[in-house]
């Protein structure tokens, strides 16, 4: 038996097919994670963590994490002849161990004062020993596309590929309704990217009772018409089921199917806003409930700070698809198609993803393509060309980047999206500051005319071994520092509880830190707490492996 891996590297989780190469590419099982693996909530916080912990420390979470999702298909590693990964960048520059600086740094001045090289990242082949896996012969070759750019990577290329958008000659949009939150705009001949780094509340992550999607997580909301909601839950296959009807505003619940929740995802919050400013339950900035919650099924609940979350998201994605449609200066009436592709761009309701703003106001035609970053990888596992085929696609799309971090157009579409999500602006205040920026208001909404949906869920098929979670990736950093008295203050006050405070000796304590939970250097609340500022974050070093394959 020959079995290849197809991974998708993504910001918010990994996820990986087992294929058998030797019966016309079959797809075996599916393992995924509930998470990344490195300290942080998006792609910035990621690349932080790195370069101030060190490439060695970042890259052994990377390994281990991926040696961990392959041992769970189950399979004997002697057999693994082959390996395809997807994803942006960052994350394949991660997986690789090569240069990052040259994606964490903007402008060339910077990269020549720090004697930074942009390494190649045209597509290639190399082995997991070079690599370092460690639960595949070394010699088992991997797979590795190519990036448009520097900063567009085979993500973006899948996408492109995958809903076949340059094909149509017409003027649309793609975006990955994911963490990093990729997305383009296809004009005249032209493709214009750009990244808006959303954050992972699109990913139902920094969500009170958020996770990705995954079994049992509520997908989707709608509203009856006796008012009630009904919950949408995914199977255990990532099939949509209806779950419960609840009273959003009480939380009674009338069970359908025997299918509990025990989470909600990106799309999820999607719908929750999106009823809830249809049904008057929210009224920007707030929520219109007795405890400011709004009731799901199985005690979940979707809170103010939820919703202040999700606007940041959503409104870092409408700034990032206005900043496209200026800089190319269209209007928005000129946008035929949006292709929504990820986990959200799958499960999320089209005509709700508008009413929150994650697609243009105006369009004809909405395409869901599902988790293009995962097909392309199988593709490359299985067809020997896709990668040249990636590459001269990639050699010939005339790609114009746009840095939002130094965009003034971002900057100023993005101040009044946290203005109306954050502080309630009224419509027509948000309109004219538009205006007063010099920018275009947004047009009165039409709702698209066709919805189309390429496939049922963001990964078609799992395999007749089914679906398998990592619900944690098992990875810790530690350290033991010499002032520390054990007062587990630090422990207490961690956001995410990813942080624990063990007795080794005599008074002598260590720290021990959950990776996949830690939300890195952008928070280091641990450090700030500590009472005797003994505790140094990027001192922490990762433990041996603490997990191995049966």
């Amino acid at each position: 038996m020959a079995y290849g891996i197809a991974l998708d590297l993504g910001t918010s989780g990994y996820r990986t097919h087992l294929v058998d190469l030797n019966d016309h590419g079959k797809i075996i099982s599916t393992a995924i994670t509930m998470r990344h693996p490195l300290p942080g909530a998006n792609v910035m916080d990621h690349l932080h963590f790195w370069i101030e912990n060190g490439a060695e420390v970042g890259h052994s979470i990377v390994k281990e994490t991926i040696d961990k999702l392959i041992c769970l298909h189950e399979v004997d590693r002697n057999q693994i002849s082959k390996i395809a990964v997807c994803g942006n960048p960052i994350q394949l520059s991660m997986f690789e161990n090569i240069e990052i600086r040259d994606l964490a740094y903007a402008g060339q001045s910077i990269l020549k004062r720090l004697k930074i090289e942009r390494p190649s990242r045209k597509s290639h082949v190399i082995t997991a020993g070079e690599i370092g896996l460690n639960m595949v012969r070394s010699e088992t070759e991997v797979g590795i596309p190519p990036a448009i750019r520097h900063e567009v990577g085979a993500d973006a290329l899948a996408m492109i590929i995958k809903s076949k958008l340059l094909e149509k000659g017409e003027t649309c949009m793609v975006t990955d309704y994911g963490t990093n939150a990729e997305m383009g705009l296809f004009h005249d001949g032209e493709l214009y990217s750009g990244s808006a780094a959303a954050g992972p509340a699109m990913e139902g992550q920094h969500i009170s009772h958020g996770m990705l999607a995954a079994p049992f997580a509520i997908s989707d909301l709608d509203i009856d018409p006796d008012g009630r909601w009904k919950n949408m839950v995914l199977d255990d296959r990532l099939g949509v089921r209806v779950g419960s009807i609840t009273d959003p505003r009480k939380g009674t619940m009338e069970r359908v199917e025997n299918i509990p929740a025990r989470g909600i995802t990106g799309t999820g919050v999607v719908a929750a806003v999106a009823c809830g400013l249809e049904s008057g339950l929210i009224t920007l900035p707030s929520i219109n409930t007795s405890d400011r919650a709004i009731h799901l099924q199985d005690g979940i609940k979707f809170l103010d700070s939820d919703l202040r979350e999700a606007g940041k998201a959503m409104g870092a994605i409408r700034a990032g698809h206005r900043t496209l449609i200026t800089e190319v200066g269209i209007e928005d009436k000129d946008i035929r198609t949006m292709y929504m592709a990820g986990a959200s761009g799958t499960y999320v309701d089209p005509i709700k993803a508008q009413t929150t703003g994650l697609v243009p106001r105006v369009l004809e035609k909405t395409v869901q393509v599902g988790n293009t970053s995962l097909m392309m990888a199988y593709d490359i596992l299985i067809k020997e060309d896709t990668l040249d085929m990636m590459q001269e696609v990639a050699d010939s799309i005339a790609s114009k980047h746009i840095m939002f971090a130094t965009s003034k157009v971002f900057e100023d579409l993005y101040v009044n999206e946290i203005a109306l999500w954050s502080e309630g602006m009224p419509f027509d205040a948000y309109n004219e500051m538009l205006k007063f920026s010099g920018l275009m208001p947004l047009p009165a909404q039409v709702r698209p005319k066709e919805t189309l949906r390429m496939v049922d869920r963001d990964i078609p098929e799992v395999g007749d071994k089914g679906l398998k979670v990592l619900d944690y990736v098992g990875v810790y950093l530690v350290g033991e520092f010499g002032d520390c008295t054990g007062c587990k203050k630090c422990e207490k006050e961690c956001p995410e509880c990813a942080l624990r405070v063990e007795e080794v000796g005599n008074k002598e304590f260590r720290i021990k830190v959950a990776t996949d939970l830690c939300l890195g250097t952008a928070c280091k609340h641990c450090e700030r707490t500590c009472p005797k500022q003994a505790l140094e974050f990027s001192d922490l070093k990762i433990t041996r492996r603490e997990y191995e394959c049966n």
